[in-house]
């Protein structure tokens, strides 16, 4: 709205000076981007000095409700991710088929109530009045004002913690609602409270929930309760996304469910090897999480669209457009079982090039076509890459790895920079190339391979001594304990100063 789309590091210096806590705020500006159903979606973009101000505000807020923030609850929170949020579903379905209600609230950002959400935040009157003032700034599409009553804008820094914020409870209200409802085993006895809160999950991430029980009756009970509480919130659920439906069994002509771009479903043995419980006994079915058919769908459409805009290009400026995206998407799939799905991928990429070269070479034969294009890299005879060795990247040459959750009530402000280090590779209290180090050695030490505790003393080594000619990369270096530091430093031949943190 002030016209102003970046600063010089001189004008940052000053603004930063200037950031003050008022009752004040300046109208936003609303952008409209598409969504992947074909919608769109309203952001509202605050001025530069009032985004500083939500930056400011939420570094002071963040860390107060990040020690009580919900265990389940994973969207728009540090060092928390939507695979954590996939590895929460599959540790409570794996061992026992469930329903679920796979539920979306609708129009999350935009629907919250403001009363309700300030009492709910009940932070000091400065900072009341700084948040009132944001939520009721007011928005310009072109050059009509409209007034905010509902809602927090989805450009401001600060939304995603609000949003969070009205949200939180969700989770403990549902396990404190199941210890009220009698059900009984299948030999007649009663199930008690703790067993029903064991029982039941709600996994939350932003406005995107799943809510899991192997009863359907609860369930159904819950999706009433939280309609109602919703309600208080001004919320409501979206009846276009809300729907129960079953890990194994056929629900209204589903069975499983998507969630945050997964599949997650329940197959029965035989066509896959049966699960084992922790007493060594087969399950009957086991339980896959693959990437959903929507979204393998629209990465072709993405891909065949940048092929189809480079017919004319060279084949360098393709291969160099096309990896980010093959990349990108094979990283975000990487923890689930994607291994099959990933050389699907690479046989219809290769079948749009082959169309591609084809139509740029039509008076050519198949095999200069073909030799022109594709070369022997290592044992893979059909790379398709340049002469000067720049190489179109693969799907399935991505590896298979299991995502390991972040635990139970953490947070990245507990003060504990040993496991964060570890789990992220970086945290504010440590130095950087001893974060990436505790990161990539995975909390060991190189050399007793013992892993480190929080009162360690920790020293980074040079694998080969810059005495005899190593270098200082990452690639040479290796974090230690201070004894076996010197250890090896004693065994290794080398001189002078050590680099120590």
């Amino acid at each position: 709205m002030d016209g102003v789309k970046s600063l010089s590091p001189e004008e940052r210096l000053k603004l930063a000076g200037q950031l003050r806590l008022t009752d004040k705020s300046r109208r936003t500006r609303r952008v409209w981007i598409p969504k992947s159903n074909g919608e769109k979606r309203p952001l509202g973009i605050p001025i530069m000095r009032d985004r500083a101000t939500q930056a400011l505000a939420k570094l002071a807020l963040e860390p107060e409700w990040e020690a009580v923030f919900e265990e389940n609850s994973y969207g728009f929170r540090p060092g928390r991710s939507c695979h954590d949020a996939i590895v929460a579903i599959y540790t409570h379905i794996n061992q026992k088929p469930r329903y679920v209600l796979d539920a979306d609230i609708a129009k999350c950002f935009d629907k919250i109530n403001h009363q309700a959400l300030l009492k709910k935040i009940n932070s000091f009157p400065k900072m009341q009045r700084q948040i009132k003032a944001w939520l009721k700034s007011g928005v310009m599409d072109g050059k009509e004002l409209y007034s905010t009553e509902e809602g927090t804008p989805q450009g401001g820094v600060i939304s995603p913690l609000l949003a969070n914020i009205a949200l939180h409870g969700l989770e403990n209200l549902v396990k404190e609602y199941v210890k009220t409802i009698e059900l009984r085993d299948a030999n007649g006895y009663k199930i008690r409270p703790r067993d029903m809160v064991k029982a039941t999950a709600l996994i939350r991430y932003a406005d995107d929930f799943v809510c899991m029980h192997e009863n359907k009756e609860v369930v159904e009970r819950c999706q009433r309760i939280i309609s109602e509480w919703l309600a208080q919130m001004g919320l409501e659920l979206k009846p276009s996304k809300t729907n129960i439906c079953h890990t194994l069994e056929m629900v209204e002509d589903k069975i499983g469910f998507d969630f945050l771009g997964f599949n997650i479903r329940q197959y029965p043995a035989g066509k896959y090897k049966s699960a084992k419980n922790s007493n060594d006994e087969p399950l009957g079915f086991n339980t896959l999480i693959t990437p959903s058919k929507d979204k393998r769908i629209s990465h072709q459409k993405s891909l065949g669209k940048v092929i189809d805009c480079h017919r004319n290009k060279k084949q360098s400026e393709l291969i160099l457009e096309l990896n980010p995206i093959i990349r990108g998407w094979s990283n975000y799939y990487s923890h689930v079982v994607s291994k099959e799905i990933f050389y699907k991928m690479d046989y219809l990429i290769w079948q749009k090039l082959r169309r591609w070269a084809i139509r740029r070479c039509p008076k050519s034969n198949s095999y200069e076509t073909f030799s022109k294009y594709w070369r022997t890299v290592d044992t893979d005879h059909w790379r398709f890459c340049t002469n000067e060795g720049l190489k179109l990247a693969k799907h399935g040459e991505t590896e298979i790895t299991r995502f390991v959750k972040v635990k139970g009530n953490r947070s990245v402000y507990d003060g504990d920079f040993m496991y964060w280090s570890v789990r992220l590779g970086k945290h504010p209290e440590t130095p950087m190339r001893m974060a990436r180090l505790l990161q990539k050695q995975k909390g060991k030490c190189a050399v007793c391979e013992h892993y480190f505790k929080q009162d360690d003393v920790m020293e980074i080594d040079h694998i080969k001594p810059k005495s005899q000619g190593g270098k200082d990369r990452y690639e040479n270096l290796q974090l230690l304990h201070r004894h076996c530091h010197d250890k090896k430093t004693a065994n290794d031949g080398s001189y002078g100063t050590c680099v120590k943190s």
